[in-house]
Formats: structure tokens, C-alpha cells, sequence
């Protein structure tokens, strides 16, 4: 629906996974201008989109677990392990070639199990993609490795081990922001558990601790992160993002990940400006919970493990399948075709429930499937026949500007956008009645209350405006934050060359029309 909110969607997709420990991921989306933005939870999923439906969007890992062995449920270090094996294959977790030899193992022993000659002739290794370039001596090590060292381990074994290993790697949990430091050379910034992270080359240059961090701030293209060192030593990191929208984005990427690592308590938070003056600059707040808040719900999560389908999950584009040569899907075109349409079918599902009569949650969870012989639940095709716009694109599309995830891209159309047109909606008053036609005037009425509402807002906003300007130039209040305001060129030259005369004019004019009404 158009005024749908983010958080909805979120839902959709954590309930489809099944996953509880949720507030690890975030939806990712690119602009038409190729700048990423992480979809915000309490906002219109319409509102946020920039481009023309259907909208393409990536679930991915958003704050990555500072200890992701200590996971409660295997679905949740299935995941976060899925992530961070992209990361390796896109070149943004760095490490030794011994470090990258035993992590590729961990990744074939998760993938294909323990060794076998039969299956695995000379060279296997070199069938699968784990990294943007690597040598044949590098694939002779990963097989060594599997061969000699993990004869026996089950996948959740593999992956566990592999989560370990990566947590130790000084780029765990990098999301590069590409920037120019004041010399002009490029550079890398990210935030990661543990602190902000800058990276020139394969070399991390700076690492801060979060408790060091004491403000981040950005005008135009320029980010500035202010620390506080030991013995009182100050300093203030300057950096040059692309564009303002990237530098704007770096800035509330940092806000968020400071918040969720370093607070205590999620009512801890607070909103923050991107400047010193509240008419000035962007404001923004972290919506959701920190990391010591989730590892408590986490701690009392009791539930059956749910399943793992590990093929047919998630597709993988940077561990192919032995059967299907290199830089290929492990996952069959059908299977994974399967995974889409049934994100696509619970989308369809929840979209048409207001038509239709009241089902069980179970019910709209049905998942279709394309694999010859296999029973597709009844309506599920028609629910997809209705909505055609849903399975669009194919699953697991390359998304530009690094906007990768960690399972299949969802692609949807939002109702009240652009297309094919249809029957006009009809609404049920309640379960049972027949449906009512939607009043013609109905559109006209929510124009006029959204003017009726515009203008009140614009007329409040101001009266607060007036109020404000009053203490600032009348009242004696001598605080910290009328102070600065005070203080600025532009609010001196507003008061001594517009607002002095006007206040001259006024009361003149108002002692003009107390004297003729004596004089009446």
C-alpha cells in the first residue's frame, strides 16, 4: 500500500525467514543517482523511493554482531555467515593469504562437505569464486585445508568456525564509504563493532573506539568526526565525501552505528543535528534498539530451532557449484526462481487479504513452487495472477553501487502507482458484508483536509517561530543555546537592520491608533 510504512516490509521478509534476532539486517536501496540509503522503518516505503515502481531493494546485514558465534539461533549465524562471504568475495574483508586459505576451506566444507575423490577430481577448489583474484597457489593451499583439517565438520560446524575466524580480522563489519581526506588522497570510511574505521589501500590508517567518538557532523561534502583521546587530547578528522547526498548518508550511517554499539539503553538515544543552530543542517534520530538490549532478548529466545534450507535459501553468486563450472549459482534456476516467487506470493497475500475474507496467518504463508510435480497451495497462483507486477525481476539481481544482500533481491509494485488500470477498490465494512463503492467525493474530502492541514501546521510553525524570535531579541535569558544564537553574524544583522526598524514601525503605528481612539 502507498502509505505502507518501512517497517512493514522488514516484517514481511523477517517473517518469512523466520528469523527472530532481526535487528541485525536492514533493507538497502539505490537511487537513480546510484547513492545508497538504508530504508528508515518509520517513514512511507513510497515516500523514500526516488524512482519509479516496482522498487528493487536489498535485505542485507545492517550492524554486524560483535561476537556473531554467540548468536542465539543458527538462522541468524546462517545469515550474518552469508553476508560476510560476500564481503570476502567483494574485497571489503581484507586478510592474510594463510587467513584467506582457511577461510575459503571453511566455505567449501559448508558448501560441499568433507572430500571425496570420486567426486572431487584435481583442482575442485578452483571451481568456486571466493574472492576477486587469488593464484593457484592459493586454491592448492584451500584444498589442502579441506582435505587434511575439516574431514567431518557439519555445515553449522563450518560456519561457525568461519564466523569466528572472520570475527578477528581487523575489517569485520566494514561497509565502505568511499571519501578524499584534506590531503586529496582517497580514502575508505567505515563503521564497524568496534569503532570508526579509515582505509587507505589494503592499510587501516585510523581506528576509534566508539566511547572516543564525541560528535560527527557534515556540511555540504565535508564529514567531520570529533574525538576525545586520553590526557584531554582533542581531535577533529576531516573528510570529503563525492556528493552532500553521500556525505549526508556517511553521517547517519555513523549516528546509527554509534547508537546501537554504544549506548545502554535504546531510551538513551537522542536526536542529533548535523549543526550547532537548530534552523540549520539535517536532523536525525536512531529508531531502534542497541546492541546489549538485542543480545538480552536474544538470551530468551525458547523455540524449536527452525529449519535451514541451505541450496535454496539464499543464492549465492560468489560460491558456485562444482556441476555448473565457475562464477555460477550453486542453487538450480528452478529453485531459486522458487525462493522469489514465494517472497512474491506473502507480499501478494498480505496485499489481497483486504479483499478477501479473513485467513490465518498460516494460511497466507503458502509458499509456490515451479519445480515440476510439485503441489502449489490453492490461490496462490491467483493471487500472483492479480498482482503480476510482483515477480518481475529475477531473484538475486546484481544491485548497483554495491548494494548486495544477503539473500534474493524484492522487487514489487506499490498499489496506487503507476500501471495497468484496473477496476476501481472496493472496501468491506466488515467480514462477511458485502463490499461498499468508495464515496466519489472521497478523494476531493482528503485534498481539502490535507490543504486544511498544511495550512494549520504552516500557521502553528509560524506563531513558534514568532515566540522564539520574541525571547531572543526581548527577554533577558542568558542560556548556553540563546547565546550562540545571539552571537551568529546572521542573527545580528536580521536584528539590527529588519527587526529594530520593524519594531519601531509597529509601535508607532500602534500608538497611532491608541491616540485616535482617545481622541474618539
Amino acid at each position: 500500500q502507498r502509505d505502507a510504512k518501512g517497517q512493514y516490509l522488514f516484517d514481511l521478509l523477517c517473517h518469512h525467514l523466520n528469523l527472530l534476532e532481526k535487528d541485525y539486517f536492514g533493507i538497502r536501496f539505490v537511487d537513480p543517482d546510484k547513492q545508497r540509503h538504508w530504508l528508515e522503518f518509520t517513514k512511507s516505503v513510497v515516500k523514500q523511493m526516488r524512482a519509479q515502481p516496482p522498487f528493487t531493494m536489498c535485505f542485507r546485514v545492517k550492524f554486524y554482531p560483535t561476537d556473531p558465534a554467540a548468536l542465539k539461533e543458527e538462522i541468524t549465524r546462517y545469515l550474518v555467515f552469508l553476508q560476510i562471504k560476500r564481503d570476502l568475495y567483494h574485497g571489503r574483508l581484507l586478510c592474510k593469504t594463510s587467513d584467506a586459505a582457511l577461510l575459503a576451506a571453511y566455505i567449501l566444507q559448508a558448501e560441499i562437505g568433507d572430500y571425496d575423490p570420486g567426486k572431487h577430481p584435481e583442482g575442485y577448489s578452483s571451481k568456486f569464486q571466493f574472492f576477486p583474484k587469488h593464484s593457484e597457489k592459493l586454491e592448492r593451499k584451500i584444498a589442502e585445508i579441506h582435505k587434511s583439517e575439516l574431514s567431518g565438520q557439519t555445515p553449522a560446524t563450518s560456519e561457525l568456525n568461519f564466523l569466528r575466524k572472520a570475527q578477528t580480522l581487523e575489517t569485520y563489519g566494514v561497509d565502505p564509504h568511499p571519501c578524499k581526506d584534506v590531503s586529496g588522497n582517497a580514502a575508505f570510511l567505515a563503521f564497524t563493532p568496534f569503532g570508526f574505521v579509515v582505509l587507505q589501500g589494503n592499510k587501516r590508517v585510523h581506528f576509534i573506539k566508539w566511547n572516543e567518538v564525541t560528535k560527527m557532523k557534515f556540511e555540504g561534502k565535508t564529514f567531520y568526526l570529533y574525538v576525545s583521546q586520553k590526557e584531554e587530547k582533542k581531535i577533529v578528522l576531516t573528510y570529503f565525501a563525492p556528493t552532500p547526498e553521500a556525505c549526508k548518508h556517511l553521517w547517519k550511517c555513523g549516528i546509527e552505528n554509534q547508537a546501537f554499539y554504544k549506548l545502554e539503553k535504546s531510551s538513551q538515544v537522542r536526536t542529533v543535528s548535523s549543526s550547532n543552530l537548530f534552523f540549520k543542517g539535517s536532523r536525525f534520530r536512531y529508531s531502534g534498539r542497541v546492541a546489549k538490549e538485542v543480545m538480552e532478548s536474544s538470551a530468551k529466545i525458547k523455540r524449536e530451532p527452525p529449519e535451514i534450507h541451505r541450496a535454496g535459501l539464499v543464492p549465492s553468486r560468489s560460491c558456485p557449484s562444482i556441476t555448473h563450472g565457475p562464477r555460477l549459482s550453486s542453487v538450480p534456476r528452478t529453485r531459486r526462481r522458487a525462493v522469489h516467487i514465494s517472497i512474491m506470493e506473502e507480499l501478494a497475500g498480505w496485499h489481497c487479504q483486504r479483499q478477501r475474507a479473513p485467513r490465518t496467518v498460516a494460511a497466507a504463508r503458502g509458499t509456490v513452487t515451479v519445480a515440476s510435480g510439485q503441489p502449489r497451495p490453492a490461490g496462490a497462483c491467483d493471487r500472483l495472477r492479480n498482482c503480476p507486477d510482483l515477480a518481475a525481476a529475477p531473484a538475486g539481481s546484481q544491485q548497483p553501487g554495491g548494494c548486495r544482500g544477503v539473500t534474493a533481491a524484492v522487487t514489487c509494485r506499490v498499489e496506487g502507482a503507476a500501471g495497468p488500470k484496473g477496476p476501481p477498490p472496493t472496501r468491506s465494512s466488515a467480514p462477511g458484508q458485502p463490499p461498499r463503492s468508495v464515496p466519489r467525493g472521497t478523494p476531493v474530502n482528503k485534498f481539502l483536509l490535507s490543504v486544511l492541514r498544511l495550512l494549520l501546521v504552516t500557521v502553528g510553525l509560524l506563531f513558534v517561530l514568532l515566540l522564539l524570535l520574541i525571547v531572543l531579541t526581548e527577554s533577558d535569558l542568558d542560556t548556553a543555546f540563546f547565546r550562540d544564537i545571539r552571537q551568529t553574524p546572521e542573527f545580528e544583522q536580521f536584528h539590527y537592520q529588519y527587526f529594530c526598524p520593524l519594531r519601531r514601525w509597529f509601535a508607532c503605528k500602534l500608538r497611532a491608533v491608541v491616540n485616535l481612539l482617545i481622541d474618539t
